[in-house]
C-alpha cells in the first residue's frame, strides 16, 4: 500500500492543485486512487472525487478520535492502490498555536505518512530552501517524501532552488511547477467552486496531469510513498440488520456539502439513500420515509430554488409528516426567504419563520461542540458530538414558540448557547455534524424514519380497504 499527504508552507501555496493534478496523473496511470482530506472541508474532497471518482473523506484530529481516523483510513483504502491526502492550511497549522492539533501533521504522524511538501517559490530562492529546512527540522519525527516547488519562474529558477536544496536538506527536490493559470479553480465567496458547478472538466484534468507528469518525478514520488506498515483491517460502521427505509439526500449545485462518512454510516444505520435535486426535479421521488438537506450555496441558486415551486410544495408537504434533517444551506432553504449575494430576496420553502440574510462582510467559520437539550431525530437529550460551521449568511430572529433543542459551544472551551431548531420532525442548524463524532446520530434518525414508512402503509391499506 502507498500513500502520502501533500502538505503545504501555508494556505494558498498551491496544495489543491498539486493533489488534483497528482490525482490525476496517478489515475492515468492504471492506479486506484483514494482521496481524503484534512480538516472539515467540503470543496476539496468534492473536487478530489470528481478526479478518482471515487468519495473522498475528511480525516480531521479535532471532529474525530485517533482510533476513527485509523478505522477510516484503513475501511476507504482496503481496495485502493494509493492513497493521496491533502492537508489543511500549513503543515503544522491546526486548533492551537500551542500544539499540532487538529493539523495536517498530526494526521501525518497518526497514518504514518510521508509527506510532500509544497512550497511557493514565486519571489524566493535561497530563501524557499531555508523553508524546507524548517518544515524537516521543526518535527523530525515526521518522514518528509519530498519538496514540490510551486509558481516556478523558469527552468532557470529551478535550477537555482534545486542547487539551493542541495546539501542543505534532507528532502528531495521531487518537482517544480510552473505559473499555469488555466488549470486553477476559480473561486468565490467560500472558497474554491464546486465540483458540481464543473471545473473539472475532462481537458482541465488532463491539463493537470499533464502538468505534474511533466515537472514532477511521480515515480521517485511512489517509490518513497511506500507505507512502513499498511492499514489495520477496519470493520465497518454498525451496521443495522432491520428493516431499511428511505432518505432523500439533496444533491445538486446548490446542496453538496456533506461528509462522505455521513452517508456511509446511514447506509450502514438501515437507509437507502435517494438523491434527488431541489433545483432540477419537479417533485420529491415517491416512497421517502426522511429528508437530509445538506450545505452547499443556496443563495447563489437562489433564483432558480424559488422558481421551482412544485419541489417546495413537495418538501414542505413531507415536513408535515416525515422527519428532516437539514443543516446551513439546508436551513436557509427552510426558511422564508433567502437573500441572494446581490441583496434580492427569493421565497424558499418557508417551513420557519425566518429569513436568510446575505451581510456584505463577515464569515462565520469554527468547530463547535453539540449537545442535544430536547429529543430530536437525532437522539435523546445529553448526547454530545462535534461539528463546523462555514457560512456568510445569518438568520433573523427566531420566533420564541420555534424550540431550542440543540446547544453548541465553539472549540476549544467556550460556554453553551442554544442553536439547532426543531418545528415537527424537522430538525435544522448552522451546523455541520460529522457522525463519525458521535455513531449514535445516523442510528437515531434512520430509526426516526422507520415509522413513517409504517404509518403511511398503514393509511395506505385503510385507503384501499375504503
Amino acid at each position: 500500500m502507498r500513500g502520502l499527504l501533500v502538505g503545504g508552507v501555508a494556505s494558498g501555496v498551491g496544495k489543491t492543485t498539486v493533489t488534483l493534478g497528482l490525482m490525476a496523473a496517478l489515475r492515468r496511470r492504471g492506479l486506484r486512487v483514494q482521496g481524503f482530506k484534512v480538516g472539515p472541508d467540503f470543496i476539496d474532497a468534492g473536487l478530489h472525487a470528481a478526479v478518482t471518482d471515487r468519495p473522498s473523506h475528511n480525516l480531521d484530529g479535532w471532529l474525530l478520535p485517533r482510533a476513527e481516523i485509523e478505522a477510516i483510513f484503513a475501511r476507504h483504502t482496503a481496495d485502493a492502490d494509493v492513497a493521496v491526502v491533502e492537508g489543511v492550511m500549513g503543515l503544522f497549522d491546526g486548533l492551537e498555536g500551542g500544539s499540532d492539533r487538529g493539523s495536517s501533521a498530526e494526521i501525518a504522524r497518526w497514518l504514518g505518512l510521508p509527506i510532500l511538501l509544497v512550497v511557493d517559490a514565486s519571489a524566493a530562492v535561497r530563501s524557499a530552501a531555508a523553508t524546507a529546512l524548517g518544515f524537516e527540522t521543526f518535527d523530525p519525527g515526521l518522514r518528509m517524501a519530498g519538496v514540490v516547488f510551486n509558481r516556478v519562474g523558469g527552468p532557470r529558477h529551478a535550477g537555482w532552488l534545486r542547487e539551493a536544496v542541495m546539501g542543505m536538506c534532507r528532502s528531495p527536490v521531487l518537482g517544480a511547477l510552473p505559473w499555469e493559470t488555466d488549470v486553477r479553480i476559480p473561486e468565490r465567496h467560500l472558497g474554491l467552486v464546486t465540483a458540481e458547478t464543473g471545473p473539472l472538466n475532462p481537458e482541465r484534468v488532463a491539463r493537470l496531469a499533464d502538468l505534474v507528469e511533466a515537472h514532477v518525478d511521480v515515480d521517485q514520488l511512489l517509490g518513497a510513498s511506500r507505507l512502513a506498515a499498511p492499514p489495520a483491517p477496519s470493520p465497518p460502521p454498525p451496521a443495522s440488520p432491520g428493516r431499511r427505509c428511505r432518505i432523500g439526500v439533496a444533491r445538486d449545485a446548490a446542496f453538496c456539502f456533506y461528509y462522505a462518512e455521513n452517508l456511509a454510516r446511514l447506509e450502514a444505520a438501515g437507509a437507502s439513500l435517494v438523491p434527488f435535486s431541489p433545483l432540477r426535479d419537479p417533485r420529491l421521488p415517491e416512497g421517502l420515509d426522511g429528508l437530509y438537506l445538506g450545505g452547499g450555496y443556496p443563495e447563489v441558486h437562489a433564483a432558480d430554488l424559488a422558481a421551482n415551486v412544485s419541489m417546495r410544495e413537495d418538501i414542505r408537504a413531507h415536513a408535515t409528516a416525515g422527519p428532516v434533517y437539514a443543516e446551513c444551506g439546508g436551513f436557509m432553504y427552510l426558511a422564508e426567504a433567502i437573500q441572494d449575494p446581490e441583496g434580492r430576496w427569493h421565497p424558499m420553502v418557508g417551513w420557519f419563520p425566518v429569513q436568510a440574510i446575505f451581510p456584505a462582510a463577515g464569515l462565520t467559520l469554527h468547530y463547535v461542540r453539540v449537545r442535544i437539550e430536547q429529543a430530536c431525530c437525532l437522539g435523546p437529550p445529553g448526547t454530545e458530538a462535534r461539528g463546523h460551521e462555514f457560512h456568510r449568511s445569518r438568520m433573523t430572529a427566531m420566533p420564541t414558540d420555534i424550540a431550542r433543542v440543540l446547544a453548541i459551544a465553539e472549540a476549544p472551551g467556550d460556554t453553551w448557547r442554544p442553536e439547532g431548531y426543531r418545528r415537527g420532525s424537522v430538525l435544522a442548524t448552522y451546523v455541520h455534524q460529522h457522525f463519525g463524532s458521535q455513531p449514535s446520530l445516523p442510528m437515531h434518525f434512520v430509526a426516526a424514519c422507520l415509522p413513517v414508512r409504517c404509518t403511511q402503509t398503514g393509511r395506505r391499506a385503510r385507503e384501499a380497504k375504503a
